[in-house]
């Protein structure tokens, strides 16, 4: 079966946001690089999600062979988000960032990882060609927007427990 485009755009995002994490670890105390990349990865990973949510995992929460492995997905992210909001918080010199950096990292991975190999190739069994050309769509269109709102907005505390 070949992969739709849905599918192989999530997945260059995820490059990229490896790409990015490998970049992030392989950094030094408070740097303008460390600041710079995490900054990017933030953004990145923060519209990522909000797109995909909004595009993928909607039409997959009205599925019910679709709606676990949804619902599973939507609290990883949220968890990440959390990660991303104290790292953010966090002196980005102390030896602790580093090791909350991997523990986040280790935990995108594995997020990243079970889409990939379960959730999309259910998806991808489970939807109409045609809605999978909506979902492109979709994404295409809010992950620009979302991208923009990320940026501008810094995130605390106070969002990560709404």
């Amino acid at each position: 079966m070949t992969e739709t485009k849905i599918f192989a755009r999530l997945k260059a995002d995820h490059d990229r946001h490896r790409e990015l994490l490998d970049r992030i670890d392989a950094t030094h105390g408070d740097s303008d690089e460390r600041r710079e990349l995490f900054e990017a990865l933030r953004v990145e990973v923060t519209a990522h999600a909000a797109s995909e949510e909004m595009s993928l995992y909607a039409t997959m929460l009205a599925n019910p062979d679709l709606r676990d492995e949804a619902q599973h997905s939507v609290a990883e992210h949220k968890e990440i988000e959390d990660y991303l909001t104290e790292l953010y918080e966090m002196d980005f010199s102390s030896s602790g960032w580093l090791t909350r950096f991997r523990t986040m990292k280790d935990r995108y991975l594995h997020h990243i990882d079970e889409e990939e190999e379960d959730m999309f190739p259910a998806a991808e069994k489970e939807l109409s060609d045609a809605r999978k050309k909506e979902l492109i769509k979709i994404f295409d269109k809010e992950k620009p927007k979302e991208k923009a709102k990320a940026a501008e907005e810094e995130p605390s505390s106070e969002e990560a427990r709404d």
